[in-house]
């Protein structure tokens, strides 16, 4: 059996990943599955090391398992590229995807940007590792603009504040499989899955 296993414990994002990869693979779970790996401590500076240390970590710990991460978050041109790698615990530790996302506006607020001075883009890398070494990474990204309010109950994390080029509704509105085929997830996954599909082929 074919089995790709996601580093995280973010069912979303394992929903989303699942089905971008279609059948691709018998079975694609993350790490709810085995509630006995630590998470690492992400203390890298880019979301490239982020991603890489999560993969690898997982995949030492899952022996001959192919382990795939991502790392991503949002960048903000107005706050400097913020809240960047630390998108997921902008409002601090623990933090919830509403507590982000209202510090996130308050921030916007703060700055005083307006219309395009509000751009910014999501980001995302995937690393591949097998026996605890990154076989492989990929790097996506959408361009959009920040909403001056929250819009839309879909997606996650930042979803309901971006509005994607191209589009007048944030990814909190658009339909799923509108999101999941320009999202810097799916830009990222349509590279990844080429390499799986040759991994796969050989394996």
């Amino acid at each position: 059996m074919k089995r790709l296993i996601i580093a995280t414990r973010n069912a979303h994002k394992t929903d989303e990943i699942r089905a971008m990869l279609g059948d691709l693979f018998d079975e694609v779970t993350d790490l709810n599955a085995f509630p006995e790996i630590p998470s690492p401590v992400e203390d890298g500076v880019s979301f490239a090391a982020n991603a890489r240390i999560k993969s690898e970590s997982a995949s030492e710990a899952l022996g001959g398992a192919m382990v795939m991460s991502d790392d991503s978050g949002l960048e903000v041109d107005a706050l400097g590229g913020a809240p960047g790698v630390f998108s997921a615990r902008y409002a601090g530790e623990g933090a919830s995807d509403a507590d982000n996302r209202a510090k996130l506006l308050a921030a916007l607020a703060k700055s005083g940007a307006r219309g395009k001075a509000r751009a910014g883009r999501f980001r995302c890398v995937l690393s591949i590792a097998k026996d605890g070494a990154e076989i492989a990474a990929f790097d996506g990204a959408v361009e959009g603009i920040l909403a001056n309010e929250e819009k839309g109950g879909g997606g996650f994390g930042y979803d309901p504040l971006f509005i994607p080029e191209g589009h007048c509704e944030t990814f909190g509105q658009l339909p799923a499989e509108v999101k999941n085929g320009l999202s810097h997830r799916a830009r990222a996954l349509a590279q990844a899955r080429v390499h799986l599909e040759q991994v796969s082929a050989v394996a």
